[in-house]
């Protein structure tokens, strides 16, 4: 998708930015609810490796997403720097998720300029980069600036929210 200086220029404004492996990443500061510390997290049998499991959270079962496993990075053994962004996506049909996303460490709220930011580049047929909404630039390095509501396929959106729902009902149902 090419982007205009106008389109490019909307995308300014404030960014918390994180680290998974080498790379750098940034989410709308206005889509993050918070930021945990790394919380217990309880697999749920039979879903996909991205989806890591559910947090209670004060009382809420909060689904969690591994972003290296959605990447297609590599596991690392989580540590004392390791993150749980709390997030608000948005489908496309009005409906709102609350989901985790465990990153390797926060790196800071960054405010970035239109003339920091440009276009995402095309890499050709059959490469999705639909959840990059725009490149910005930070100081010495590249940050990939995500779309939180396209980070997720619809389906996978789906058995995240499935997730959530059962984990939430084995929690009620057992008296927790």
């Amino acid at each position: 998708m090419i982007q205009t200086e106008t389109e490019t220029g909307a995308l300014a404004g404030k960014y918390l930015t994180f680290a998974l492996a080498d790379e750098h990443y940034g989410i709308e500061i206005l889509r993050v609810q918070e930021i945990v510390g790394l919380l217990p997290i309880t697999r749920v049998p039979r879903l996909p490796d991205f989806v890591a499991g559910v947090v209670n959270l004060r009382g809420k079962v909060i689904p969690v997403v591994d972003l290296r496993q959605a990447f297609g990075m590599p596991p690392v053994e989580l540590n004392d720097r390791t993150c749980i962004v709390i997030v608000r996506t948005t489908r496309s049909d009005g409906r709102t998720t609350v989901m985790g996303a465990l990153v390797d460490e926060v790196s800071e709220v960054a405010d970035l300029p239109s003339s920091a930011i440009e276009e995402t580049p095309e890499f050709g047929v059959g490469v999705d980069t639909s959840f990059v909404k725009a490149i910005g630039r930070l100081e010495d390095r590249v940050v990939l600036l995500l779309d939180v509501d396209l980070v997720l396929s619809g389906q996978q959106l789906e058995i995240v929210e499935r997730a959530a729902a059962a984990a939430e009902r084995a929690r009620t149902e057992g008296g927790s």
